[in-house]
């Protein structure tokens, strides 16, 4: 083979050309290797052997850097499967990242391609547990870890946004567990994808339409029942921890594992292990405010009924004091008035007895300026037609008067009148 000179004259054909590739290969690599690669695709045909395409991926673009077809035979692929399946708690499918003991073998029409004689399924989990540190390293890097976690719960929380696969018996569970209550919770489901290929998009879509809705919820619930370690890998995504760590609303995840808690997990706001458990943190929740509302209610009548027993006393005492205080106070009035009447029917009488001694005074006055006592001291009263005279002024010559003596009366007649003199 070192002698071949590339001229048309030593040229070979192709089959030339495919033998002397397979010659090389067989001498080179006789043995069997042991190689990484993810699978990209796997198909097991109705004769029970199963074909397999490798890949391997760029560390920044994801984009294919080499390929190569594979194949595990019959005989190989059930043990090998089964083996796998109960150290990893997974199948074998597209998308795992695999050790694998292999032959090189070239055929002349089939061109280059791997035969699968072995696998180590302590690889697979060792990458799955590196896939999941990168992706909390990141997410500390980012500086988003706590941000969910730092979200405050709505108070009371019954509006609820699920993720689910409308017929996962997580998710019968979960509205099961909810609805053993009378608390009116609002739920509304979000169906998404829980494993398989498509079902990082869906679980992202999901979350897109939550988030476009965010003032109708108070929180979202992402569920799923169990499944093996490498289904529940999913929830190990750089992605879907990134969305749910920033997500508006505090996540409650439960997302149906025992042993190990993912990524999700543990940006959520609140971790549980089950969607029963979920609802049944929501319940508490829903109990812990019922009763907070119901000891608020217990309080506020105990303080109104202290309010109004204290208000009740206060009214009786200020009731107490009013009428000891009107009682004393009418009593004085009472005391006053009892001491003026005394004054007044003291004072009265003084008036009553000075004056009927006044009156008496001037009754005997009176009695004293009487007819009879002028007359008595000598007087005599001198009369005319008009009555008594009282003035020389009501009189004139050769008038006729009587004149009053004590005893008696004498007619006579005016001769003269003489003012008196000053």
């Amino acid at each position: 083979m070192d002698n071949l000179t590339p001229t048309p004259e030593h040229s070979l054909t192709l089959l030339d050309l495919q033998r002397m590739v397979r010659a090389t290969l067989e001498s080179r690599f006789h043995d069997p290797l042991w190689i990484s690669a993810e699978i990209s695709e796997l198909k097991v045909n109705r004769s029970g052997h199963c074909y397999l395409n490798l890949v391997e991926k760029g560390a920044t673009d994801g984009a294919p850097r080499a390929e190569a077809r594979a194949v595990i035979w019959k005989s190989a692929y059930l043990p090998m499967a089964s083996m796998f399946e109960a150290a990893t708690g997974a199948t074998l499918r597209a998308g795992l990242r695999v050790l694998v003991r292999v032959v090189v073998s070239y055929h002349e029409v089939y061109g280059f391609s791997l035969q699968i004689i072995d696998l180590d399924p302590r690889y697979t989990l060792g990458e799955v547990e590196r896939r999941r540190r990168e992706t909390i390293a990141r997410l500390q890097q980012d500086g988003v870890w706590d941000m969910n976690h730092e979200l405050t719960l709505p108070r009371p929380t019954l509006r609820i946004a699920i993720v689910s696969s409308d017929t996962a018996a997580g998710y019968q569970d979960f509205m099961n567990e909810l609805n053993r209550n009378t608390y009116r919770f609002e739920t509304t489901l979000f169906r998404s994808l829980m494993q398989g290929d498509a079902a990082e998009e869906s679980v992202i879509n999901a979350l897109n339409e939550i988030a476009a809705r965010e003032s109708d919820f108070d929180v979202v619930a992402i569920i799923r029942g169990g499944g093996s370690t490498s289904d529940l890998a999913l929830f190990d995504s750089y992605l879907i921890a990134s969305y749910v760590a920033q997500f508006p609303l505090p996540i409650f995840s439960g997302i149906g594992h025992d042993k190990d808690v993912s990524v999700v997990d543990m940006v959520a706001h609140t971790s549980l292990k089950t969607p029963t458990a979920v609802a049944t943190k929501l319940v508490e929740m829903a109990d812990y405010e019922m009763t907070l509302v119901e000891n608020l209610a217990a309080d506020i009548t105990t303080l109104v009924e202290n309010r109004v027993q204290n208000e009740a006393m206060r009214i009786y005492t200020l009731g107490t004091d009013i009428e000891r205080h009107a009682t004393s106070i009418i009593n004085t009035q009472l005391n006053r008035i009892d001491l003026i009447n005394s004054g007044l029917y003291s004072r009265i009488e003084y008036i009553l007895s000075t004056e009927e001694k006044r009156i008496d005074n001037a009754k005997r006055s009176l009695e004293s300026y009487s007819i009879d006592n002028i007359l008595r001291l000598g007087f005599a009263v001198a009369r005319n037609q008009d009555g008594a005279i009282r003035s020389i002024a009501n009189t004139h010559i050769g008038e006729s008067i009587d004149i009053e003596l004590i005893d008696g009366s004498v007619g006579a007649e005016i001769k003269s009148i003489t003012p008196k003199t000053k």
